[in-house]
């Protein structure tokens, strides 16, 4: 079968497109033909061995697809031969990546696409739609009423925690760049500022004046001082983004908030965690309430480029979803 894949951990440059033994599918395994695979920028830290997991070489490289059912194990209920399917944790814990024409996905990290719904804009909406879901209610224990602040909000990640946030019944405040303001308006933002903005503390702060109960930054730079200067009394911190941030806690004005400061990567989710995202993010995409802004769809051999053009910081605000060869 054809896949991209590394035979090391390096730069892009070490994807090579070609051929590879088929899967062999577990009792407990799905055999699934791909339609197409996302570029994420996790996919970019295993592949360069920033985020460290175990690893079969050749190793498959993407974490999410869409496809269809080609065979199922004894141990595999709910699942029969043409199924449309999508799976966000391949790649990564020992099992195969998600680009090559047959990945084994187990059973319990695999869900129907709900019927109507396009593979190419599900598959580029389910991985930044799940940290997302993530981030807000299993570590961020949002609730209905609370204020939220979304750092980077036009970004895949960034968009979808607005979009989640909003559908909660949450506040949402959102900073983004001036020419965004409207789209995060759309996905249910209440404010949008220029994170440009030299007083965007007191602007929020003006918004919000008991403090925001919630904290994203899907930028990455993860400025603890301003954050803890807007956390609310008892308010929590996600950190979801910036592997390589180093921020300065002041640590008096922290706990004498009673706050929380939560780190979370979506590699070291659960299948039943991952399962409980799974079935709100196939509730909103049967209602067409998630959507990726732009999608770039490039040719399996494009692979490398597309590691590249992330790691550039060249798709902002567009998924790169790669066909496996199957998509009409």
């Amino acid at each position: 079968m054809r896949a991209a894949f590394i035979e090391q951990l390096g730069p892009p440059e070490n994807i090579r497109c070609g051929e590879l033994p088929p899967p062999v599918a577990g009792p407990t395994d799905v055999l699934v033909d791909v339609l197409a695979t996302t570029v994420n920028p996790v996919d970019t830290f295993v592949r360069s061995g920033v985020f460290r997991t175990a690893l079969q070489y050749p190793a498959v490289i993407s974490r999410d697809l869409v496809g269809t059912v080609a065979a199922v194990g004894p141990g595999t209920p709910g699942f029969t031969e043409g199924d449309l399917v999508w799976s966000n944790s391949a790649g990564h814990g020992g099992r195969p990546g998600a680009a090559a024409e047959q990945v084994a996905v187990a059973a319990d990290r695999l869900y129907h696409l709900p019927e109507g719904v396009d593979p190419v804009a599900a598959v580029a909406t389910v991985h930044p739609a799940a940290t997302a879901y993530l981030a807000l209610f299993t570590h961020g224990r949002l609730r209905a009423g609370k204020s939220v602040l979304v750092a980077g909000a036009a970004g895949n990640v960034g968009s979808a925690l607005v979009r989640f946030a909003a559908d909660a019944g949450a506040r949402v405040i959102a900073t983004a760049s001036v020419g965004d303001a409207a789209y995060c308006r759309d996905l249910g933002a209440e404010a949008v500022l220029d994170y440009r903005d030299p007083e965007l503390t007191e602007r929020i702060k003006e918004l919000s004046p008991e403090g925001i109960d919630l904290q994203l930054d899907t930028s990455g730079s993860n400025d603890l001082t301003a954050a803890v200067e807007l956390l609310a009394h008892r308010g929590r911190i996600v950190l979801l983004a910036g592997a390589h941030s180093v921020p300065r806690l002041p640590g008096g004005p922290f706990y004498m908030k009673d706050g929380s400061i939560v780190g979370f990567a979506i590699s070291h989710a659960t299948a039943a965690e991952l399962s409980e995202a799974a079935r709100t993010i196939n509730r909103l995409l049967a209602r067409g309430r998630l959507r990726a802004r732009a999608v770039d769809i490039q040719p399996l051999s494009a692979a490398a480029e597309a590691h590249r053009r992330l790691e550039r910081g060249e798709s902002h605000g567009r998924r790169l979803v790669l066909d496996v060869g199957n998509l009409d």
